[in-house]
Protein backbone atom coordinates (compact mmCIF):
# COMPACT_ATOMS: atom_id res chain seq x y z
CA UNK A 1 0.00 0.00 0.00
CA UNK A 2 2.71 2.34 0.70
CA UNK A 3 3.92 2.37 -3.07
CA UNK A 4 0.28 3.22 -4.23
CA UNK A 5 -0.32 6.25 -1.21
CA UNK A 6 0.56 9.22 -3.58
CA UNK A 7 -0.98 7.98 -7.20
CA UNK A 8 -4.40 6.75 -4.62
CA UNK A 9 -4.46 10.47 -3.28
CA UNK A 10 -3.82 12.39 -7.15
CA UNK A 11 -6.91 9.75 -8.63
CA UNK A 12 -8.88 10.57 -5.51
CA UNK A 13 -9.07 14.28 -6.40
CA UNK A 14 -9.83 13.88 -10.09
CA UNK A 15 -6.01 13.01 -11.66
CA UNK A 16 -4.20 15.31 -14.01
CA UNK A 17 -1.90 14.76 -17.42
CA UNK A 18 0.91 16.83 -17.65
CA UNK A 19 3.09 18.41 -14.48
CA UNK A 20 4.04 21.96 -14.16
CA UNK A 21 7.03 22.68 -11.74
CA UNK A 22 7.62 26.63 -10.28
CA UNK A 23 10.75 27.89 -8.66
CA UNK A 24 12.14 25.68 -6.49
CA UNK A 25 13.10 27.06 -2.81
CA UNK A 26 10.13 29.57 -2.53
CA UNK A 27 9.17 30.02 1.25
CA UNK A 28 5.20 30.73 0.65
CA UNK A 29 4.37 33.09 3.89
CA UNK A 30 1.54 32.50 6.37
CA UNK A 31 -0.84 35.00 4.36
CA UNK A 32 -0.04 33.18 1.24
CA UNK A 33 -1.02 29.74 2.28
CA UNK A 34 -4.53 28.29 1.91
CA UNK A 35 -6.83 28.29 4.59
CA UNK A 36 -6.53 24.35 4.84
CA UNK A 37 -2.98 24.18 4.52
CA UNK A 38 -0.96 22.21 6.91
CA UNK A 39 2.22 24.23 7.39
CA UNK A 40 -0.01 27.34 8.09
CA UNK A 41 0.85 29.39 11.77
CA UNK A 42 -2.18 31.61 12.51
CA UNK A 43 -4.36 31.72 16.26
CA UNK A 44 -7.28 30.49 15.46
CA UNK A 45 -10.47 28.84 17.04
CA UNK A 46 -13.01 26.23 15.64
CA UNK A 47 -15.82 23.70 16.09
CA UNK A 48 -17.02 20.87 13.86
CA UNK A 49 -19.58 18.27 13.99
CA UNK A 50 -18.78 14.69 12.56
CA UNK A 51 -21.13 11.51 12.89
CA UNK A 52 -20.54 7.70 11.40
CA UNK A 53 -22.55 6.73 8.18
CA UNK A 54 -25.61 5.34 10.39
CA UNK A 55 -26.24 8.90 11.87
CA UNK A 56 -25.56 7.00 15.60
CA UNK A 57 -22.80 8.50 16.98
CA UNK A 58 -22.29 12.33 16.62
CA UNK A 59 -19.43 14.28 18.08
CA UNK A 60 -19.22 17.64 18.56
CA UNK A 61 -15.21 19.06 19.41
CA UNK A 62 -13.65 22.36 19.81
CA UNK A 63 -10.42 23.70 18.31
CA UNK A 64 -7.76 26.25 18.79
CA UNK A 65 -4.06 27.51 18.31
CA UNK A 66 -1.98 30.31 19.32
CA UNK A 67 0.24 31.55 17.32
CA UNK A 68 3.65 32.42 19.51
CA UNK A 69 5.65 33.76 15.90
CA UNK A 70 5.56 33.28 12.46
CA UNK A 71 7.03 29.98 12.85
CA UNK A 72 5.37 28.59 16.33
CA UNK A 73 2.37 27.45 17.33
CA UNK A 74 0.31 25.72 20.32
CA UNK A 75 -2.89 23.79 19.70
CA UNK A 76 -5.64 22.13 21.64
CA UNK A 77 -8.62 20.07 20.53
CA UNK A 78 -11.07 18.65 23.00
CA UNK A 79 -14.47 16.96 22.16
CA UNK A 80 -17.72 18.07 23.61
CA UNK A 81 -17.66 15.73 26.80
CA UNK A 82 -13.99 16.06 26.96
CA UNK A 83 -13.59 11.84 26.48
CA UNK A 84 -11.61 12.58 23.37
CA UNK A 85 -8.59 15.23 23.18
CA UNK A 86 -5.35 16.05 21.98
CA UNK A 87 -2.57 18.94 22.50
CA UNK A 88 0.50 19.98 21.42
CA UNK A 89 2.80 22.21 19.04
CA UNK A 90 4.24 22.91 16.01
CA UNK A 91 7.43 24.40 14.42
CA UNK A 92 7.57 25.87 10.49
CA UNK A 93 11.32 25.41 9.33
CA UNK A 94 11.66 26.78 5.59
CA UNK A 95 11.28 23.10 4.20
CA UNK A 96 8.39 21.43 6.25
CA UNK A 97 6.49 21.83 10.08
CA UNK A 98 7.48 19.84 12.63
CA UNK A 99 4.54 18.83 14.88
CA UNK A 100 4.25 17.10 18.26
CA UNK A 101 1.24 15.93 20.28
CA UNK A 102 0.09 14.23 22.71
CA UNK A 103 -3.84 13.24 22.92
CA UNK A 104 -6.75 10.52 23.63
CA UNK A 105 -9.22 9.00 20.98
CA UNK A 106 -12.37 6.69 21.97
CA UNK A 107 -14.09 4.34 19.84
CA UNK A 108 -17.23 2.82 19.29
CA UNK A 109 -16.46 -0.72 20.27
CA UNK A 110 -15.42 0.49 23.90
CA UNK A 111 -11.82 1.16 22.64
CA UNK A 112 -10.11 3.54 23.96
CA UNK A 113 -6.29 4.98 23.15
CA UNK A 114 -3.80 7.62 24.50
CA UNK A 115 -1.40 8.79 22.20
CA UNK A 116 2.24 10.36 21.43
CA UNK A 117 3.36 11.47 18.43
CA UNK A 118 6.40 13.66 16.48
CA UNK A 119 5.40 14.17 12.93
CA UNK A 120 5.78 16.08 9.81
CA UNK A 121 4.43 17.83 6.78
CA UNK A 122 7.06 18.68 3.39
CA UNK A 123 5.59 20.84 1.15
CA UNK A 124 6.77 19.87 -2.20
CA UNK A 125 6.38 23.36 -3.80
CA UNK A 126 9.53 24.17 -1.68
CA UNK A 127 11.34 21.98 -4.61
CA UNK A 128 9.38 23.87 -7.17
CA UNK A 129 7.08 20.48 -7.70
CA UNK A 130 3.17 21.71 -7.49
CA UNK A 131 1.48 19.79 -10.56
CA UNK A 132 -1.26 20.85 -12.51
CA UNK A 133 -1.76 23.34 -8.94
CA UNK A 134 -1.87 19.98 -6.50
CA UNK A 135 -0.04 21.03 -3.27
CA UNK A 136 1.85 17.69 -2.38
CA UNK A 137 2.81 17.38 1.47
CA UNK A 138 4.19 14.05 1.67
CA UNK A 139 3.98 13.29 5.77
CA UNK A 140 5.58 10.62 8.12
CA UNK A 141 5.82 10.14 12.00
CA UNK A 142 6.08 8.14 14.53
CA UNK A 143 3.60 7.17 17.27
CA UNK A 144 3.61 5.84 20.46
CA UNK A 145 0.31 4.34 21.54
CA UNK A 146 -0.97 2.84 25.36
CA UNK A 147 -5.00 1.83 26.15
CA UNK A 148 -7.23 -0.69 25.92
CA UNK A 149 -9.01 -2.85 24.09
CA UNK A 150 -12.74 -4.86 24.17
CA UNK A 151 -11.71 -8.33 23.16
CA UNK A 152 -13.09 -11.98 23.99
CA UNK A 153 -12.35 -13.00 27.67
CA UNK A 154 -10.35 -15.97 28.01
CA UNK A 155 -12.96 -17.42 30.39
CA UNK A 156 -15.68 -16.93 28.04
CA UNK A 157 -14.44 -17.94 24.72
CA UNK A 158 -17.35 -20.28 23.57
CA UNK A 159 -19.69 -17.03 24.33
CA UNK A 160 -18.30 -14.25 21.88
CA UNK A 161 -15.73 -16.88 19.85
CA UNK A 162 -17.81 -18.95 18.06
CA UNK A 163 -18.04 -18.66 14.20
CA UNK A 164 -21.23 -16.52 13.12
CA UNK A 165 -21.00 -14.33 16.31
CA UNK A 166 -22.75 -10.82 16.26
CA UNK A 167 -23.45 -9.65 19.49
CA UNK A 168 -22.47 -6.90 20.80
CA UNK A 169 -18.73 -6.34 22.62
CA UNK A 170 -20.50 -6.20 26.11
CA UNK A 171 -19.31 -8.04 29.25
CA UNK A 172 -22.66 -10.01 29.12
CA UNK A 173 -21.17 -11.35 25.65
CA UNK A 174 -17.94 -12.63 27.26
CA UNK A 175 -16.03 -9.63 26.57
CA UNK A 176 -13.62 -7.71 28.73
CA UNK A 177 -10.81 -4.66 28.52
CA UNK A 178 -7.45 -5.36 27.67
CA UNK A 179 -4.31 -3.40 28.32
CA UNK A 180 -2.45 -2.85 24.76
CA UNK A 181 0.99 -0.61 23.83
CA UNK A 182 2.52 -0.24 20.94
CA UNK A 183 4.35 1.91 18.78
CA UNK A 184 4.28 2.55 15.02
CA UNK A 185 5.57 4.97 12.11
CA UNK A 186 3.02 6.43 9.70
CA UNK A 187 3.84 7.31 6.04
CA UNK A 188 1.35 9.31 3.29
CA UNK A 189 0.75 12.07 2.18
CA UNK A 190 -1.69 15.14 2.34
CA UNK A 191 -2.65 17.20 -0.49
CA UNK A 192 -4.54 20.54 -1.56
CA UNK A 193 -6.14 21.19 -4.84
CA UNK A 194 -6.81 25.18 -5.36
CA UNK A 195 -10.09 25.45 -7.37
CA UNK A 196 -10.61 29.57 -6.91
CA UNK A 197 -9.52 31.96 -4.23
CA UNK A 198 -12.21 30.73 -2.14
CA UNK A 199 -12.76 26.88 -2.68
CA UNK A 200 -10.27 24.07 -2.36
CA UNK A 201 -10.59 20.45 -2.86
CA UNK A 202 -8.20 17.92 -0.06
CA UNK A 203 -7.08 14.47 0.23
CA UNK A 204 -5.03 12.75 2.48
CA UNK A 205 -3.79 8.85 2.73
CA UNK A 206 -1.45 7.19 5.41
CA UNK A 207 -0.40 3.51 6.52
CA UNK A 208 0.65 2.33 9.55
CA UNK A 209 3.02 -0.33 10.85
CA UNK A 210 4.69 -0.96 14.12
CA UNK A 211 5.56 -3.36 17.21
CA UNK A 212 3.93 -6.89 17.79
CA UNK A 213 0.49 -6.96 19.63
CA UNK A 214 -0.66 -9.70 22.37
CA UNK A 215 -1.99 -11.80 19.58
CA UNK A 216 1.44 -11.72 17.97
CA UNK A 217 0.68 -9.41 15.15
CA UNK A 218 2.30 -6.27 13.84
CA UNK A 219 0.52 -2.82 14.56
CA UNK A 220 -0.97 -1.67 11.13
CA UNK A 221 -3.29 0.68 10.07
CA UNK A 222 -4.34 3.40 7.91
CA UNK A 223 -6.27 6.31 7.43
CA UNK A 224 -7.46 8.92 4.50
CA UNK A 225 -9.94 11.00 3.68
CA UNK A 226 -11.21 13.43 0.94
CA UNK A 227 -13.15 16.80 1.22
CA UNK A 228 -13.47 20.23 0.19
CA UNK A 229 -13.03 23.82 1.73
CA UNK A 230 -14.69 26.67 1.37
CA UNK A 231 -13.32 30.22 2.40
CA UNK A 232 -15.83 33.14 3.49
CA UNK A 233 -12.94 36.18 4.43
CA UNK A 234 -9.76 36.16 5.23
CA UNK A 235 -11.13 35.34 8.79
CA UNK A 236 -13.78 32.77 8.47
CA UNK A 237 -13.40 28.99 6.56
CA UNK A 238 -15.69 25.87 6.32
CA UNK A 239 -14.68 22.50 5.99
CA UNK A 240 -16.25 19.24 4.72
CA UNK A 241 -14.98 15.67 4.75
CA UNK A 242 -15.44 12.33 4.84
CA UNK A 243 -12.48 9.98 6.12
CA UNK A 244 -11.95 6.79 7.10
CA UNK A 245 -9.81 4.81 9.71
CA UNK A 246 -9.01 1.61 10.88
CA UNK A 247 -5.86 -0.55 12.65
CA UNK A 248 -5.48 -4.35 13.83
CA UNK A 249 -5.35 -3.43 17.57
CA UNK A 250 -7.64 -0.98 18.94
CA UNK A 251 -10.64 -1.10 15.75
CA UNK A 252 -12.70 -4.12 15.10
CA UNK A 253 -14.28 -2.80 11.96
CA UNK A 254 -13.00 0.44 10.08
CA UNK A 255 -14.25 3.77 11.27
CA UNK A 256 -15.97 5.69 9.11
CA UNK A 257 -17.04 9.19 9.26
CA UNK A 258 -18.28 12.35 7.92
CA UNK A 259 -17.14 16.02 9.33
CA UNK A 260 -18.59 19.76 9.32
CA UNK A 261 -15.85 22.13 10.56
CA UNK A 262 -15.47 26.03 10.80
CA UNK A 263 -12.63 28.10 11.60
CA UNK A 264 -11.65 31.31 12.66
CA UNK A 265 -8.40 32.76 11.85
CA UNK A 266 -7.22 35.90 13.59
Amino acid sequence: MRTTLLSALIIALGGFSSATFGKAGTVKTNSEKSDDDPTRVTTQVGVSWSDDYDFDDSDVTFSGSLALDDARKINARINSDASEWRVGGSWLFPIGIFNFNIGKNDFSNGASQTNYSIGTFLPLSYFGIEPAGFQIFPMAGYTYNTGDAVECSRQAQDACSHEGFNGSPSPENGFAPTDISSSSGYLGAFVLKPLSTQWRLMAFMAGSYGSKNDAGDNYSGYFGGIGAGYSINTHRSFRAMTYIQDNNTYIADPDKRFLLAYKYQF
